[in-house]
C-alpha cells in the first residue's frame, strides 16, 4: 500500500493537469492573451530573482571539497543526457512529432532540480550537502548553458539557429537572478522567513506560465495534432531516457568506488530535470506556437521522475535502516 501511495501524483502535478484542462476549454486570446504573456514575463523574471536571492554561496562554497562527484553529477546532466536525447534522435527520427522530439531534447539539456533532490537525498540517507551544492551548480550552471545550448542545438524561436534569443534571456532570466545574487544580504532573511509563501508563488508562476503556453497551443489545434498515441510515445520514450540515465548514474557510481551516501546524491541529483527552471526557460526560448507541445514532454518527464525516485528513495532508506539494525544487533559470541 505504502508503495502505491508513493505512485500518486503529487498536489503540484495535478495543478498543472488542472492548469491544462483550463487552457484547454478556456483559453486565453486576443487582447487576453497579450495581458496574460506580459503577466508570464514578469512572474518569470520575479521567480528567477527570488531562486538567486535564495541560493546559499555558503553551500556552494562548503562543498567544493566534492568537486569529484559534482563532476560526475554536472557530466550526467548535460553530457550523457544529451548524449542519449540526440541518440534517440539518431536511432528514432519518426517516432514521435517534431516538435515532441524538440520537447525530449529540451530535456535533455535541461538542469537538475534542487528541492527534489535534496528531499529525496535526505529520504535516502545519502550526502545532503553535497546534493545542495551539486543541485546548486546545476542550477546556476544551467540559467546560462541550457540557453545556450538550446540555441544552438534545437534552432530556437523559430529555427532561426542565431543568437537573437539571448538578449529576452538575459533580460527575463539571467540578468534577475544575478540581481537576487547581489541583493541576496539584504533580502535573504526575509525570503527565509516567508519561504512556504515564496513557494506557492514559484508554483503559480509556473501554472501561470502553463495556461498561457497551453492557451496559445489549443487555439493553435494542439489536441487536433497530438493523437492519444502521441501521449503513449512520449510516455515510452521518457521512460526509456529515465531508466537509462538511472542506470548510468547507479552502476557508473558504484564502478568509480564512491560510498553509499555519495552514490545516493549521484543518482538522485543527476537523474532529474527541473520543470520549475525548463517551463518558463521553454516560454523564452520557443515560439508561441510550438512551446506548450514543446513543454509537454518534460511536464510528464517531471511526474514520472518524481514517482519513479520516491519509490528508489524508500528503498534505498529501507536499505539503510537493515543496515543500522545489523550493526546493532550484539553479535552470536555476546
Amino acid at each position: 500500500m505504502q508503495r502505491f501511495t508513493d505512485l500518486l501524483p503529487d498536489g503540484f502535478t495535478l495543478a498543472i493537469v488542472a492548469t491544462v484542462a483550463i487552457a484547454s476549454v478556456l483559453p486565453c486570446y486576443g487582447e487576453g492573451a497579450v495581458v496574460f504573456q506580459w503577466l508570464t514575463t514578469l512572474a518569470i523574471a520575479i521567480m528567477f530573482f527570488m531562486q538567486g536571492a535564495r541560493l546559499s554561496r555558503d553551500a556552494v562554497i562548503a562543498g567544493l571539497a566534492q568537486w569529484r562527484l559534482h563532476g560526475v553529477i554536472l557530466v550526467s546532466t548535460f553530457v550523457v543526457f544529451p548524449i542519449l536525447g540526440f541518440g534517440f534522435r539518431a536511432l528514432f527520427p519518426h517516432l514521435v512529432s517534431p516538435p515532441m522530439l524538440i520537447g525530449l531534447l529540451y530535456i535533455c539539456l535541461l538542469p537538475s532540480t534542487v528541492q527534489s533532490s535534496i528531499a529525496f537525498t535526505s529520504i535516502a540517507h545519502g550526502n545532503v550537502p553535497a546534493a545542495i551544492c551539486a543541485a546548486t551548480f546545476s542550477t546556476l550552471i544551467g540559467v546560462v548553458l541550457t540557453p545556450i545550448l538550446a540555441s544552438l542545438l534545437l534552432r530556437t524561436h523559430g529555427g532561426g539557429g542565431d543568437f537573437s534569443a539571448i538578449g529576452s534571456i538575459f533580460l527575463e532570466l539571467l540578468l534577475p537572478f544575478v540581481l537576487g545574487q547581489v541583493l541576496r544580504p539584504w533580502i535573504a532573511g526575509w525570503a527565509a522567513r516567508n519561504r512556504n509563501i515564496l513557494k506557492y508563488t514559484d508554483r503559480g508562476s509556473i501554472l501561470l506560465v502553463v495556461y498561457t503556453a497551453f492557451s496559445a497551443a489549443v487555439m493553435r489545434g494542439i489536441w487536433h495534432q497530438l493523437p492519444l498515441s502521441g501521449f503513449a510515445e512520449i510516455i515510452i520514450s521518457n521512460a526509456i531516457l529515465l531508466a537509462l540515465v538511472l542506470l548510468i548514474t547507479t552502476f557508473g557510481s558504484r564502478a568509480m568506488g564512491f560510498a553509499k551516501p555519495e552514490e545516493i546524491a549521484i543518482v538522485f541529483c543527476g537523474s532529474k530535470k527541473s520543470a520549475a527552471t525548463g517551463v518558463p526557460m521553454a516560454n523564452v526560448l520557443f515560439g508561441a506556437s510550438t512551446v506548450g507541445l514543446i513543454v509537454l514532454p518534460l511536464i510528464i518527464f517531471h511526474q514520472m521522475q518524481l514517482m519513479v525516485c520516491a519509490v528508489l528513495a524508500k528503498r534505498y532508506a529501507r536499505a539503510h535502516d537493515a543496515a543500522e539494525a545489523r550493526n546493532a544487533a550484539p553479535s552470536p559470541a555476546e
